[in-house]
Formats: structure tokens, C-alpha cells, sequence
């Protein structure tokens, strides 16, 4: 009797609940191999971030040492952009598709599916190398993108990776993640990565995704400041709104900016819509779309002295630091924006409409004659809310980009008067709107195949 009672209290204290729960927690590969994948994962998303942009700045600036050749200039300047352009949607087709345009649309379009077939088509590491590679080229060629939204696809699909091979279930959260830590890598702007996360990518958010997304942002982030140091990506500014002029300018700039960011949208579906429907199953048409797009591309380049090629990324830092913009450089560099987002080759519009943002205060500033800085930051927060209909982002974006915390309000207020602005003119979001037709090419990808294994 004595034995039995003396050995039940042991028996009882090995199957209490805490000492189960503590083995497990040191003990279980279960537990510990996802997240040292997760997080791997993340430190590979901010190491790809920053590679990226460094190989992105050296394709745009062997464009420009390129149109800057007295001997290659016209060429360069009339030639390379179309054929860069043709090259860049045959390899997309060929050998990625699914690479083409932003990206974000695609990593959108992923999170409506529940199979890893299906979001396979979209995000995956073949099409993550092929992005990073033919938007590089688009840069070569002088098109006017930004690496940002296919830096998100780029990140989404690293993610999505790294949680197949630590077997995490929760595949939605990690696109968010990964689409997150790509924005918040390639701005140096973390909380932007946040809400870009919350506001455009997520719409039905999750709470319990939010763990996810702010661990995969602190180690994205954390791989970017160990490689580049702690930035500002437009420098700093210190103007602000200091008198009844500046407020007038802060509501003009949303108004103005706002229209124009929802006619960008607008034009870029329609336009896009009918090339959809002019060049269905016809990859020569495809290319020969692409080849066209270039030429407008060149030919704007042309007229503006090669102010309007690559991302804008100089002449929107020039503005945000006190210079002033050629009048109608942003009326050249919306038509450039627009034939190369229509083009549909890999490459992101972040860059280009912040820099069209810019020159669009820059110009209402000459008009009121306020600060150069001041207007190019609200027109900045305008035009790119009203593009993207996701004012938080583009309030969180430009103050991070811009480091200025004594515009909060004045940027706040642009950013939702521009979104507002957009809302009336345009219906639903840009990128939301595109991913539907990936959503249908998934589908009929999934029918394809489908049938072909039914044979």
C-alpha cells in the first residue's frame, strides 16, 4: 500500500500539463522547425530587398550612361526601349508567365485560393527569379517602373516557399507576410509594410496573421538596415504647412492629385482591356502590344530630354528636397507610367507615381507660389492615394520616405482628400481589379489541366 501510494504522486506530476507543455516547447521539432524556416524566410526576403534595389539602380544607370553616349544616344533612345520591351514580354511569356506587370495584383489574387497548386501558378520561386530579371531589364531598357511591386511578389512567393518546407498550414498569412516584409525592405519604411499589409493586400484582415507579418517586417527590416544602414529614401525635408496658402495647397494637391490618380487607373484598365481582348491567344500580338508601348515610351523620353526613363526616383528626391520640376514633367511622366504599365511587362508603378505626384505639386506650387518641397510632398500623397485608393499606405509611405513628422496632418489630409477625389471618378481599386483576372487565368489554368489528366 505504501508503494502504491508513493508512486502515484510521481505518476501524477509527470503527466501534469505544464511539464508536457515544457517538453514540448523545448523538445518538439514541430515547434521550432517552422519558425526558425519562418524566419530564415524572413532574413531572405530583406537579403533578395536589397540586392534587388542595388542591382536595379546599376540596370537604370547603364541605361542612362547608355542615352548619355554621343554616339549611341539616338539609338538608344529611339531602339532600345521597344526592343527592350518586345524581349521582356517573349521572355515572360515563354519562360514566366504570371511575372508580368506589378505583382501585387498577383499575390492578391493567391490568397483567394486554397489549394498550393493554384497559388503555385502565381507566386513561386521560378516566377520570383523571373520577375526580378525581366524587371531589371524593363529598367535597362528605360522603361518607366519601380522594383517595389515586384519586390511584394518577390516576397509573397519566398514566404510561401519557406512555409512549405517548415510545413506551415497558414498560407494566407504568410503571403501577407512575405508581401509586407517586401514593401518595408525595399522602402526602409517598416510601418508602411504594416498597413500596405492591412489596407491593400489583406481587405478581410486577420488578427491572428498579425504575429506573422510584424516578425517577417522586424527581420526583413533588420536584414536591410544590417546591409544599407538607417535611411530616408527621398532624404529629408523640413517644410510644412505654416499659413492659409499652405492649407489651400494641401487641398488643391488632394483634389488634382487625387483626379489624376484615378484617370492613371482608369486609363490603365481600359486600355489594358482592349489589348486583352485584341490580343487573346496570340503571342505575336502580345509582343508587338509591348514593342508599341516602348516607342511611346521612347518617344515621350525624347521630347522630355530623358527626364521621364527608369523609376523617377531623382526627380522626386530633387522636389522633396527644394528643387523645382520642369512644369509638365509630370503631364510626360504619366504618359510614360501608363504605356509602360499597359505594356504589360514586369514592373512596378510605386516609384513612378510618386515621382508623377511630385511634379504635379511641383507645378501647383509655382502656381500658388508655396514651398517647392512642401508641394511636391502633398501632391506625392494625393496623386499616389488616388492611384492606389489606399490612403493609409500613402500617408505612412510618404512621412517614412520623407521624414518629416511635421507634416502628419497636411499629409493625412491629402492622402484621404486624394482618395476621396479617386473614389468619385473611378470605381474599385487598381490592384483589386487586376488580380480578378489572374484569379480567371488560375481557373482556367486549374480547367486546363483538369481536363488534360481526365484524357
Amino acid at each position: 500500500m505504501q508503494k502504491t501510494t508513493s508512486r502515484a504522486p510521481r505518476r501524477r506530476l509527470g503527466r501534469t500539463p505544464m511539464l508536457r507543455r515544457s517538453r514540448a516547447v523545448w523538445m518538439s521539432k514541430r515547434l521550432w522547425r517552422p519558425r526558425l524556416v519562418f524566419w530564415s524566410g524572413a532574413l531572405a526576403v530583406g537579403l533578395v530587398s536589397v540586392a534587388f534595389a542595388k542591382l536595379a539602380d546599376a540596370a537604370q544607370a547603364g541605361f542612362t550612361a547608355l542615352h548619355a553616349m554621343s554616339t549611341a544616344g539616338p539609338a538608344a533612345a529611339l531602339l532600345v526601349p521597344p526592343l527592350g520591351f518586345a524581349l521582356s514580354s517573349y521572355l515572360a511569356l515563354r519562360y514566366f508567365p504570371n511575372s508580368g506587370g506589378s505583382g501585387i495584383p498577383q499575390a492578391i489574387a493567391a490568397r483567394h485560393f486554397e489549394s498550393d497548386e493554384d497559388r503555385g501558378v502565381l507566386l513561386s520561386l521560378r516566377i520570383a527569379a523571373g520577375k526580378i530579371l525581366l524587371t531589371l531589364l524593363g529598367l535597362l531598357s528605360g522603361a518607366s517602373i519601380g522594383r517595389e511591386g515586384p519586390t511584394v511578389q518577390v516576397g509573397a512567393a519566398i514566404m510561401l516557399a519557406a512555409g512549405r518546407i517548415g510545413g506551415m498550414e497558414r498560407a494566407r498569412g504568410l503571403i501577407l507576410a512575405g508581401s509586407a516584409a517586401g514593401i518595408a525592405a525595399a522602402f526602409n519604411t517598416p510601418l508602411a509594410g504594416i498597413v500596405f499589409a492591412i489596407e491593400e493586400m489583406g481587405r478581410a484582415y486577420e488578427a491572428r496573421t498579425n504575429g506573422l507579418v510584424l516578425s517577417a517586417v522586424v527581420l526583413a527590416g533588420l536584414a536591410s538596415l544590417a546591409l544599407t544602414g538607417n535611411y530616408t529614401y527621398f532624404g529629408e525635408s523640413e517644410a510644412s504647412v505654416t499659413s492659409i496658402g499652405g492649407w489651400a495647397l494641401v487641398i488643391l494637391c488632394g483634389a488634382v492629385g487625387g483626379a489624376f490618380g484615378a484617370l492613371f487607373s482608369a486609363g490603365a484598365m481600359s486600355l489594358m482591356r482592349r489589348l486583352r481582348r485584341w490580343t487573346r491567344g496570340s503571342a505575336h500580338r502580345i509582343v508587338a502590344a509591348a514593342a508599341a508601348c516602348g516607342l511611346v515610351v521612347a518617344l515621350v523620353g525624347i521630347l522630355s530630354g530623358g527626364t521621364t526613363y527608369g523609376t523617377g526616383y531623382e526627380a522626386a528626391r530633387g522636389a522633396i528636397e527644394g528643387g523645382t520640376l520642369p512644369p509638365l514633367f509630370f503631364v510626360e511622366k504619366f504618359v510614360a507610367g501608363l504605356a509602360s504599365m499597359v505594356s504589360g511587362i514586369p514592373g512596378g508603378i510605386f516609384a513612378p507615381s510618386l515621382a508623377v505626384g511630385a511634379g504635379l505639386g511641383s507645378t501647383l506650387g509655382l502656381v500658388l507660389g508655396t514651398a517647392p518641397a512642401l508641394a511636391a510632398t502633398l501632391g506625392m500623397a494625393g496623386y499616389f492615394a488616388g492611384v492606389v485608393q489606399a490612403p493609409m499606405t500613402a500617408f505612412v509611405i510618404i512621412l517614412e520616405m520623407t521624414g518629416n513628422p511635421a507634416n502628419v496632418v497636411p499629409v493625412m489630409l491629402a492622402s484621404l482628400i486624394g482618395f476621396g477625389t479617386a473614389r468619385l471618378v473611378s470605381g474599385a481599386p487598381l490592384y483589386h481589379n487586376l488580380s480578378r483576372n489572374y484569379v480567371a487565368d488560375v481557373l482556367r489554368h486549374r480547367r486546363a489541366t483538369e481536363a488534360a489528366r481526365s484524357d
